[in-house]
């Protein structure tokens, strides 16, 4: 619902800032004193065409800003979202727009700057114009679908329809991709067996490399350690022989010593027996050390080609990784997956057979949903086209004949809507061919239609009601028709917004609000100034759109019982 507008220096409107209620608001006032400014004020700022015309002379800008109140289901939080803005559903939700007197433009969401194209695409989910020079929203083609499928309830069958459509469209996908693999097997089986052969030839493990990394790091540890083994036993190997020769010597000195005269328990010969003794430690000493050299030496589990086995298991692997181009850790992987793929090969016409079963059984499915949807579109249409002729006898249109065309649509076009292009036609003279709805040359007659249209679909559908403008829906018409005019706006407000620009007593009886346009100033400073009327106000206005320049008692009462009716 749009709740303000506020304008600022638009053609002959200074500054204005109108409050907007639920209802029916008519704008009356006398040719040429602006109504149609607000109009376009309006549409400024959801993002229609701008003009620098519309800046007021002498200005730099003019600037319109719209505030709307959104329900919380409103789709127009989706294209906020859609576009990245910021926005809060117990908000308002506020439009901007400038325009500068050299033409350059500017737009606002929520005071975050957007493109004017955002500005549009939320004007089309907020409001519909109907009116002389232009109609939007209710019938652009685009939502006649939509519109049939709401007023003949038919959203159930129409959301069957999509989910069919969705496990169609997955079918044809899969046998599309299971053709495109078949095409590929052939070069590829060979290629497949002769790199699984290898990998069932290697048969690598998980963890293997690591594995054989640390063996390998472990084994050449040892190997050097059975190499200094080795050599420390080369060592013992001479050295027992000559502690032992210096044994015997020492006892050969010993022995001439005393055979010289010296005394056994002399210094000299002492000091011999005691070398000689040490030496005698030392060899015994020195055999121990060799057991325990060889005890160390059998310690060791090493045979002697297990180094050079483990090496080359590793680098075969990481040969294999390298072709591959994969990691050592992956070659496992990689071989279940060349024998799944083998193994899919084989049985890809079974594969291809069932998925092509499954393709037929959803088409079949879709075409039986959509088939039973267009049945409910052809039955909802003939009820609609029905509806809309009983409105225009009565709105002076009483030549024009209505129907509603739903065509079948050849299957390359179905999609998750169905198999229809559904299109709003008229007639606009007895044994004319139907048209589509811009064929309706007179612009107070396309709105009067438009009002036809709505009234019909008036209550139809869960959705939220966009605001409605009727710009002069009463052109040409008076009285009765008039009358029928204002009844069927009644009767659209009290669903939804509803504003009407009017020349009609009979129209502006029956709104809820009702606003005075004129100008005001003088020669060299006219301007629009709007009036909010109470109820004495408005019996005034009426009765002077009856009566003309000359209010008299007579159309005071007449206004009287207008309002009052």
């Amino acid at each position: 619902m749009l709740i303000g507008l506020q304008i600022r220096d638009v053609v002959l409107i200074e500054a204005l800032d109108l409050s907007i209620g639920p209802g029916l608001t008519a704008l009356t006032g006398e040719t040429g004193a602006g109504k149609s400014i607000i109009l376009d004020a309006l549409g400024l700022a959801t993002g229609a065409r701008g003009d620098a015309g519309l800046v007021r002379r002498g200005a730099a800008q003019a600037v319109a800003t719209a505030v709307f109140a959104p329900t919380p289901a409103h789709p127009v939080w989706e294209i906020l979202e859609e576009k990245g803005l910021a926005y809060a559903k117990d908000e308002d939700l506020v439009l901007r727009r400038s325009l500068s007197a050299d033409g350059r433009s500017r737009a606002f969401v929520n005071d975050q700057a957007t493109g004017v194209g955002v500005l549009k695409e939320l004007g089309e989910a907020l409001l519909e114009v109907h009116g002389q020079h232009e109609t939007v929203g209710l019938l652009d083609a685009r939502t006649h679908r939509p519109l049939l499928d709401a007023y003949g309830d038919l959203e159930s069958r129409r959301l069957a329809v999509g989910g069919a459509w969705g496990t169609w469209r997955e079918a044809r996908e899969r046998v599309e991709a299971l053709r495109a693999d078949a095409a590929r097997s052939a070069a590829e089986v060979e290629e497949l067996t002769f790199r699984l052969s290898e990998l069932d030839r290697l048969d690598p493990r998980d963890g293997e490399e690591a594995a054989l990394a640390e063996e390998r790091a472990i084994l050449g540890a040892a190997e050097k350690a059975l190499a200094d083994i080795g050599q420390a036993r080369d060592t013992f190997d001479g050295l027992g022989g000559k502690v032992a020769t210096a044994i015997r010597a020492l006892e050969r000195a010993r022995e001439r010593a005393m055979t010289a005269g010296a005394a056994a328990d002399g210094p000299a010969v002492s000091r011999l027996a005691a070398a000689a003794e040490a030496l005698d430690r030392v060899l015994v000493e020195a055999g121990e050390a060799e057991a325990a050299i060889d005890s160390a030496a059998t310690a060791f589990d090493f045979e002697p080609d297990r180094l050079e086995k483990a090496e080359e298991r590793l680098f075969d692997l990481r040969g294999l990784a390298r072709k591959l181009n994969v990691a050592v850790e992956q070659l496992p992987t990689l071989r279940v997956q060349f024998a799944e793929r083998l193994r899919a090969v084989e049985t890809a016409d079974e594969t291809l057979k069932a998925a092509e079963a499954e393709q037929a059984a959803a088409r079949a499915a879709y075409l039986s949903a959509a088939q039973e949807l267009s049945t409910g579109r052809r039955t909802a249409g003939e009820a609609l086209a029905a509806a809309v002729m009983a409105e225009l006898a009565p709105l002076k249109l009483e030549k024009a004949r209505f129907r509603v065309a739903v065509e079948a649509l050849p299957e390359d076009r179905a999609g998750p809507a169905g198999l229809d292009r559904v299109a709003f036609e008229i007639a606009t003279n007895p044994g004319a061919p139907f048209g589509d709805l811009g064929a309706i040359a007179s612009g107070g007659e396309l709105a009067r239609f438009a009002l036809a249209l709505k009234a019909a679909l008036a209550g139809r559908g869960s959705g939220p009601q966009p605001l409605m403008i009727f710009d002069e829906v009463d052109q040409g018409v008076g009285g009765a028709v008039a009358d029928a005019v204002g009844l069927r706006l009644k009767r659209l407000a009290a669903a939804a917004q509803v504003l009407v620009v009017t020349h009609s007593p009979q129209v502006a009886a029956r709104a809820e609000a009702h606003w005075r346009i004129a100008k005001a100033g003088g020669a060299d400073h006219v301007r629009t100034a709007v009036e909010v009327l109470d109820a004495a106000d408005r019996e005034e206005e009426i009765a002077r759109m009856l009566a003309g320049a000359q209010i008299t008692d007579a159309a005071r009462a007449a206004a009287r019982a207008l309002m009052d009716a």
